[in-house]
């Protein structure tokens, strides 16, 4: 993909995990996607997103930066919903969470092949603190 093409992409995905649409999520993300440090494949990335959006039903990203080079595309996001729900085995708190995170994709035909990211802990620190 171009570099034009690849903002597009990413914006059309975020766009699709603010709308919290599971189909569409799935349509960028490869079956086989390895994750570091989490379960691989597309059924455990759609899990883990119906996780959070259980526990913060109003949940969004907002993009602050973009980094694209190649196939990998880096981007510094916010995170930021309510805890309305259970989450990781932690009762609703009705807190307002708002967390940094970090993720690098690597792309391939379209679809995320590889994930790496950061921003879990520090929305569990909130919640717990």
């Amino acid at each position: 993909m171009e570099l034009w093409q690849m903002r597009e992409w990413y914006a059309d995905y975020l766009d699709a995990c603010n709308r919290h649409d599971f189909d569409a999520i799935r349509s960028f993300v490869d079956p086989s996607v390895r994750r570091a440090h989490l379960p691989g494949g597309a059924d455990a990335w759609i899990a883990d997103l119906a996780e959070l959006f259980q526990g913060f039903p109003d949940w969004r990203w907002r993009r602050i930066q973009l980094v694209i080079e190649g196939d990998r595309v880096a981007v510094h996001l916010r995170g930021s919903g309510t805890h309305l729900g259970r989450y990781a085995g932690i009762a609703p708190t009705r807190k307002h969470a708002n967390v940094a995170e970090f993720a690098m994709y690597r792309v391939a035909n379209g679809r995320i092949v590889e994930f790496s990211g950061t921003g879990g802990h520090e929305l569990l620190t909130q919640l717990e603190g």
